[in-house]
């Protein structure tokens, strides 16, 4: 077992050359969104590209999409036609998948049973790199064959339980225990979020204990998910790019904890993103 630090995270941050042009530090697709929930894309966005991916493109349905746009034009927006995703959509995002280095799905995306049916759909195709967070893993609960060798699903306890049907408790061991055996089962690599984060694959298993109480607001999921996303789509395994994330997402937060106390919001862990990376050694 590895404990993530920031000498982890120094190591396999991707570094700049003096020739790098636009795309070269990654192209990362989001899809999620929703006539209901229209903010934690964008949140997820806004974490990718303080974590350095070049590009960030939001396909979200036309219910949402003016809204996450209006967050910040650094984002690029694809309406998709619906107030929900749906099979009707499918195409559109297997060709915008294909222009992308990795892809996030399910911030914000709702749970409907199109949603369900245009996201077993998508994932059936998609080969790239692939972050499932959010409303996803509950739409992929019942059909867990989905998952791939080199994708991240970031699931709590309760999420945990709904794709596995085993309970997770306090300890530590029991969280390794349960994240291996359900990896070896199923491929993918888990991001077991809580008080202490699992990263597992297979035999491998990482533990990061950044991270704080105060990031029990909503958002921070989103937050994490993003960062995630980013370091898939700059080229990090899925277990570098998971144990990463967590130490990045989980030290924003205790410095904005810092600032912030119980008042602590998830954009205020979006902004840490850069001090933390520069204090972990990564040049600027």
């Amino acid at each position: 077992m590895e404990t993530v630090t920031s000498d982890f995270l120094l190591k396999c941050y991707p570094k700049r050359h003096q020739w790098d042009r636009k795309g070269d530090h990654g192209r990362l697709l989001i899809v999620g969104g929703s006539r209901k929930y229209k903010g934690a894309p964008a949140l997820a966005g806004m974490a990718a590209l303080r974590s350095g991916v070049d590009i960030v493109t939001i396909a979200a349905p036309e219910s949402a999409a003016d809204v996450i746009s209006s967050f910040s034009p650094n984002l690029i927006v694809e309406p998709l036609f619906g107030d929900y995703i749906n099979t009707g959509n499918t195409s559109h995002l297997e060709s915008l998948a294909e222009k992308h280095d990795a892809v996030l799905i399910g911030n914000g995306l709702g749970r409907t049973l199109m949603s369900k049916d245009a996201v077993h759909e998508f994932l059936t195709y998609l080969k790239k790199p692939c972050v499932i967070d959010a409303d996803a893993l509950h739409l992929i609960s019942d059909d867990k064959k989905l998952l791939r060798k080199g994708w991240v699903i970031t699931p709590h306890s309760q999420e945990f339980f709904n794709l596995s049907g085993h309970r997770l408790y306090s300890k530590v061991e029991g969280r390794i225990k349960e994240a291996t055996r359900f990896t070896k089962e199923f491929r993918s690599t888990v991001l077991l979020k809580g008080y202490k984060d699992v990263i597992a694959e297979g035999t491998k298993v990482m533990v990061n204990s950044t991270g704080n109480p105060f990031m029990t607001v909503g958002g921070t999921g989103d937050v994490l998910a993003g960062i995630c996303g980013a370091f898939l789509a700059m080229g990090l395994d899925s277990m570098k790019a998971a144990g990463a994330a967590a130490y990045v997402c989980g030290s924003a937060g205790d410095l904005s904890k810092d600032e912030m106390g119980p008042g602590l919001l998830a954009t205020d862990i979006i902004e840490k993103i850069p001090d933390v990376l520069k204090s972990s050694g990564i040049e600027f």
